[in-house]
C-alpha cells in the first residue's frame, strides 16, 4: 500500500508559487524527472513522498519556509481538477465545499485521509457529531467546516503541504464568491512555525494553531453566498462525469484494498477494531468480515498486511523516526515495531532504510 499520489496540477502549483517570487525551479523539476510532457498530462501522477522533497528543495531554493502559504496565493479552481470545476460552476460556497471534498480522490490519494466538509447542526447530522464540532472545534451552529486529515508528526517535508491546503481552499472560496470575508477562522494542527507572523499575510481572519486539526470556519451566512460562475446546465454535466469517474476507480478496487483503504486513516496512534472500521465502509462488521472471508482473506490479515506495505513505505519514503513510524501504524512501542518490521522484513528498518531509500 503506498503512501498515497497526487494529481501533476499540484506541481503546476509549486511551480506558480516560486514564478510568483521570482525563482527558477527548472534544475529541481529535472532533478525528479519531471518534463513538459508529464506536466500536461491529465493522468499523470506524482507519489506523495516525491512531492513533498520536491517542496522542501523548493523551500531551501527560494529560502522561504512559507512556501505553502504562497502556493495557496496562486491556488485557483482549476488546479483542483474535476473537484476545482465542480465548485467553480456550484450555486454557493456550500455546494462548492462539497465538491471539493467529495471528489478530491480523482485528483489525489493519501494513505492518511481523505478531506470533509460538514455543516454543523445541519438537517441529518448525527448529534454525535455535531456535539463533537462545538467540544472540539468550537463550531457555532449552522457554520461549515471544511477539513483537511491529519498528517502529523510534522517536520520540515510536510508543513508546507497543510499550508498550501487551507491557504488554497481559503484563496479558492474567495474567488468563488468574490468577497474575502467568507472564512471566520483557519486552524492549523501544528505548533505556530518560526514564520507565524506571515500567515496574517494570506488570512484577512483568525488563524490559530495546536488545534484538533487543520480546518477552516466557514460563517453560518457565507455558505448561501451564490458562486460567481454558477452554472446549473455546466455543474450537472460535470458531476455525471465525475460520479462515473468515481465509481470507476472505486470498482477497480477489490474488497481487501477497500477495507485496506479504510484502515489507514485510522492507524494514527492506534490499531483500529473490525467495527470502526466497518462504520467507515458504512456496513456492519459482519458483513465486511464474510466479504473478506469470499476473497480468501481475513480483518487481521487485512490489518496486518496493511501496516506492512505502509510501514515499508515510511521506512523507505520517509524522514520520519522510527518511533512516530512505531507510532503512526500503532504499535506499543519501538522496539515492537522493530521486531515485526525485521519478521516482515528480514532487516531491521535502520538498516532497510540505508539500503532502500526511494531515489525518486
Amino acid at each position: 500500500m503506498k503512501l498515497g499520489d497526487i494529481s501533476v496540477s499540484y506541481i503546476e502549483i509549486v511551480i506558480k508559487a516560486m514564478e510568483h517570487m521570482n525563482i527558477d525551479v527548472d534544475d529541481i523539476l529535472a532533478k525528479y524527472s519531471i518534463n513538459q510532457a508529464a506536466l500536461s498530462s491529465p493522468d499523470a501522477r506524482v507519489t506523495i513522498p516525491k512531492f513533498m522533497r520536491i517542496g522542501h528543495d523548493c523551500i531551501i531554493k527560494s529560502g522561504s519556509p512559507w512556501l505553502g502559504l504562497v502556493m495557496g496565493e496562486v491556488t485557483t479552481p482549476t488546479n483542483l481538477g474535476i473537484a476545482g470545476l465542480l465548485a467553480l460552476s456550484s450555486q454557493n460556497l456550500k455546494q462548492a465545499c462539497e465538491q471539493i471534498s467529495t471528489y478530491e480522490l480523482l485528483n489525489k490519494y493519501n494513505s492518511r485521509g481523505q478531506s470533509r466538509f460538514y455543516v454543523s447542526h445541519s438537517f441529518g447530522m448525527e448529534l454525535g457529531k455535531s456535539r463533537e464540532l462545538c467540544r472540539d472545534y468550537g463550531i457555532e451552529d449552522g457554520q461549515g467546516v471544511l477539513m483537511f486529515y491529519s498528517i502529523n508528526p510534522y517536520n520540515e517535508y510536510n508543513h508546507f503541504v497543510v499550508d498550501s491546503v487551507l491557504s488554497g481552499w481559503y484563496c479558492v472560496l474567495n474567488a468563488l464568491c468574490g468577497r474575502d470575508d467568507a472564512v471566520a477562522k483557519v486552524c492549523f494542527e501544528f505548533p505556530a512555525p518560526a514564520y507565524a507572523d506571515k500567515y496574517g499575510e494570506y488570512f484577512n481572519c483568525e488563524v490559530l494553531f495546536e488545534q484538533a486539526d487543520n480546518y477552516l470556519v466557514l460563517n453560518a451566512e457565507a455558505l448561501n453566498w451564490p458562486c460567481l460562475n454558477r452554472s446549473g446546465p455546466t455543474f450537472e454535466l460535470l458531476r455525471r462525469g465525475a460520479d462515473e469517474d468515481l465509481e470507476k476507480a472505486r470498482l477497480g478496487l477489490s474488497f481487501h484494498e477497500k477495507v485496506s483503504r479504510a484502515i489507514g486513516p485510522l492507524l494514527d496512534g492506534t490499531t483500529p477494531t473490525l467495527e470502526q472500521v466497518s462504520e467507515q465502509l458504512n456496513m456492519a462488521p459482519w458483513t465486511v468480515r464474510r466479504k473478506l472471508v469470499d476473497e480468501g482473506g481475513s480483518f487481521q490479515k487485512t490489518l496486518n498486511e496493511t501496516r506492512r506495505e505502509l510501514s515499508i513505505s515510511y521506512v523507505r519514503d520517509t524522514a520520519l523516526t522510527l518511533g512516530e513510524i512505531a507510532y503512526l501504524l500503532g504499535f506499543g512501542s519501538p522496539t515492537a515495531f522493530q521486531r515485526a518490521f525485521k519478521r516482515w522484513t528480514g532487516e531491521a528498518p535502520g538498516r532497510f532504510r540505508i539500503g532502500h531509500t526511494s531515489k525518486e
